[in-house]
């Protein structure tokens, strides 16, 4: 936890993490023109908790004692999804990240792919359904990333949704969010009439790899690879090696939370120490905290 004296885990925040976070969280109640109660927990140790429940996989109500209550953590997490806060964060991230790389903030190029999950059994069968090709029960996300693999959109869907219908809710979403992107990259499974239909009614170009049919085993495809590095780099995160979430937008903010980690990571590197922790804990922490090249 981030609280001093309190025994830190390898999801907190490191203090450049956070201060990333802090700066694009939106104000607390208090601090409105309406006025309201201040928070009682800091906000700091609710990041730390949702970051905790994603990366251990932990249930809400099994939360050890020293986090803080865990209903006070998951509206916490509803209230900012729900308000498309969490979204906020993950593009100022991104546009960050893009900039130091000597990149235009926004993408014109993206790359698009799903993934289908098994469900746990607090997923309702409204929300879920089953995917004959990989023989699944559960869900299936929708990522598009650009072509160094930062997230831009992701949509949650029952897994008996094909690609191309959901996608053309996905790249709909995508045009009004982002609209100078021009070009979408995918696999052979969005070729077809959906390709005509983003051409016509959204005037983004779907470009479609498909694998060569002389391959043999496992191939990397150019663009497709990107997106599916960063559907494996969520999956590090033990809350998304399936979905256990009851609404599919908690699933989306879950998700998103995993890529802002990632990202926060990817901009802080090892820089910074956690607050009320000893270099020797703050080395030991560090050996567990992946590096992200791309």
């Amino acid at each position: 936890m981030s609280c001093p004296g309190a025994a830190a885990t390898p999801s907190d925040t490191y203090d450049d993490e956070w201060a990333l976070i802090e700066a694009l969280l939106p104000p607390p109640a208090c601090e409105s023109p309406k006025g309201g109660r201040p928070e009682k927990y800091p906000r700091r140790e609710v990041v730390d908790t949702i970051r905790y429940v994603v990366d251990t996989g932990c249930q809400w109500r099994a939360l050890p004692r020293d986090f803080p209550p865990w209903r006070t953590c998951y509206n916490f997490m509803a209230r900012w999804a729900a308000a498309g806060d969490v979204g906020q964060i993950r593009d100022q991230l991104r546009k960050r990240i893009r900039r130091e790389m000597g990149r235009a903030p926004g993408a014109v190029a993206t790359v698009i792919d799903s993934q289908s999950v098994k469900a746990a059994e607090t997923v309702g069968r409204d929300s879920r359904g089953y995917d004959g090709a990989k023989k699944i029960n559960g869900r299936k996300r929708h990522l598009v990333v650009d072509t160094k693999g930062l997230p831009l959109f992701v949509m949650v869907t029952p897994a008996d949704m094909t690609d191309r219908d959901a996608a053309k809710e996905v790249l709909f979403r995508l045009r009004l969010m982002h609209p100078e992107i021009t070009i979408v990259w995918a696999d052979s499974g969005y070729a077809g009439q959906l390709v005509t239909w983003a051409k016509k009614h959204l005037d983004l170009t779907l470009k479609t790899i498909s694998r060569p049919k002389d391959a043999v085993g496992f191939v990397i495809l150019p663009r497709r690879w990107v997106v599916e590095r960063s559907l494996a780099w969520i999956m590090h995160a033990r809350r998304h090696a399936r979905d256990y979430e009851r609404l599919i937008q908690h699933s989306e903010s879950l998700i998103t939370w995993a890529a802002i980690t990632l990202m926060t990571g990817r901009i802080t590197r090892r820089s910074s120490r956690r607050s009320g922790q000893t270099a020797s804990r703050e080395a030991d922490h560090r050996g567990t905290r992946p590096e992200h090249d791309a």
